[in-house]
């Protein structure tokens, strides 16, 4: 009886993991971040994206005109950097952009935002990738990877958040 009992204690969890994870069972569907998660291993060239970075970056693209949505999000990636405190040059911002920006706004990116890199943007290929119009912020590893995707209403808050837990899991960039 107390050999069963021991076998049991010892058994019985391996037992239950396993069918848990093979049957797929009691599988908790919670998650921890906001955006889509980007789990195929795309990369930023795959968007049509040239640019390259060896830190974690928020790159706004714009497979349009740069208009208001797009340049709340080239804002709201400055931002959401700055707000990694301590951590922000972990990290930085750019905007991929598929036609050239107007002369007024490429003058206040030049004075208003010295660190924001700029990248040409394949729209066919962009296009190809991706369903969602608009413009887009996405979290780029330092390897060049896409991990998360957000639309243009983002709330800041939820990205910085993301941003945040990816720099603290992370040893890399």
């Amino acid at each position: 009886m107390q050999l069963l009992l021991i076998l049991l204690v010892v058994l019985g969890p391996m037992v239950l993991a396993t069918s848990m994870y093979k049957l797929k069972f009691w599988v908790p569907e919670g998650r921890s971040y906001h955006g889509a998660m980007i789990g195929n291993g795309e990369s930023r060239a795959d968007l049509g994206v040239a640019g390259q970075d060896e830190r974690w970056q928020l790159l706004v693209s714009a497979p349009q005109a740069c208009t208001e949505d797009c340049q709340r999000l080239v804002y709201l990636a400055r931002q959401i950097q700055v707000g990694l405190g301590r951590d922000a040059s972990r990290a930085s911002h750019a905007l991929a952009a598929a036609q050239p920006l107007s002369a007024d706004y490429q003058a206040l990116l030049g004075r208003e935002y010295p660190q924001l890199q700029r990248y040409p943007l394949d729209a066919q290929r962009y296009q190809q990738k991706v369903v969602e119009p608009g413009p887009q912020l996405w979290i780029v590893d330092p390897h060049g990877n896409l991990v998360l995707r957000y639309d243009g209403k983002v709330n800041g808050k939820h990205v910085l958040d993301d941003l945040r837990h990816l720099l603290k899991l992370s040893n890399i960039g």
